[in-house]
Order: C-alpha cells, then structure tokens, then sequence
C-alpha cells in the first residue's frame, strides 16, 4: 500500500489498486501511517510567485517533508521551490541530507506533461540507482505554465492541465514509493 498525499479530489491517484488517496477532504497533514508515501504539497506558498497565493496552507509542504522522512517515499514540488531550503532538502546534485533523502531534477515534458515544467523529486528510502535507472528526457511542450513575456509562441496551459500529473509519472513515482524498504524507527530526527 501507498499513501498519495496532497493529491487532487478525484485524481490520477483515486481508484489506483494499492493506493490510498489523502486529498483536501481527509487532510493529508493527518496522516501518521505505516505506508510510504508520494507527496504532492500545494506548490503556491513555495513558488516564485507566492506573493500571489492566498489560498493554499503552507504548512502542508513541511508537514509532507516530515512524512516523507518518517515513512519513505517521494516528495514532488516545483524546481527552485523555496520548500527545499526551508526544510534543509538537498538540491539536485548535492549529497543526501541525514535522512538519506536525495533529490533530482525532471520535466514533466517527458513523462507527458503539456508543458516542460521543471521539477525536483525527493526520494527518502528509495536507491538513487533505481531512480537514474527510471529518468526520462525528452518530449515536446505543446504549451507553457505562465503567460510571461518568454519569448514562447506557445499558449498558456489552463490551471488544470498545469497541475495534472502525467499518469507515465504517477506510475513512475509509486513504483520507487513500493520499493521502500519500511524502517520501523524512521520517524523524523531519529
């Protein structure tokens, strides 16, 4: 079993076998399982554009990193998100933090994604050979996430197909979570 935390009502992670899905209506900051997890925190409080976001708990992106640590599994957010440093997660590249936890740089592009969306997936309990093992490249965006003067002929990507996760990548991600190897002490700070 997984525990899918954060993830969109109705999503790409409901009626998945072996998946327990934890979205707004259960709150997922109440979860204290014995699962690994994938983790999808609300982004908003810890993009670049924050200033701009009155609507998401930003507690949801801490309390997910100290699940991830507690339990195994993946941690997905925006590249460059602020989380990572309030939380002491490494970047791409640098070594694992004293969870073990590495991190590594996607776009979403390659699993299907509309838009190239850089991303950064922090992995606790998972081999970083099994990841690199699984890292797609490629693909082409057909639209881009913000209406910013880039330089992009592309069109905008509606809310929605800006925040789905490509099912390529869902299933990606649940099957590094199930390669957990459970540790009963792995609370967080322990």
């Amino acid at each position: 079993m997984i525990a899918a935390l954060y993830v969109q009502s109705g999503g790409v992670y409901f009626g998945v076998p072996d998946v327990d899905p934890w979205d707004v209506e259960r709150n997922a900051k109440l979860y204290d399982g014995q699962h690994p997890v994938v983790a999808h925190p609300p982004c908003g409080p810890w993009s670049r554009l924050r200033f701009m976001c009155t609507k998401q708990d930003p507690s949801c992106g801490p309390r997910a990193v100290e699940q991830v640590r507690a339990f195994g599994g993946v941690l997905e957010h925006p590249a460059d998100s602020l989380l990572f440093r309030e939380c002491a997660m490494p970047f791409p590249g640098e070594l694992p933090d004293a969870w073990g936890g590495h991190t590594v740089r996607i776009d979403q592009v390659s699993w299907g994604n509309a838009c190239v969306k850089p991303t950064w997936l922090y992995f606790v309990g998972v081999r970083r050979e099994l990841v690199a093992a699984g890292l797609r490249t490629g693909g082409t965006a057909t639209h881009r996430v913000t209406s910013g003067p880039r330089g992009s002929q592309l069109p905008t990507a509606h809310a929605t197909l800006r925040s789905r996760t490509p099912l390529a990548l869902r299933d990606w991600l649940l099957s590094l979570a199930r390669s957990v190897a459970l540790v009963a002490d792995r609370k967080c700070g322990t």
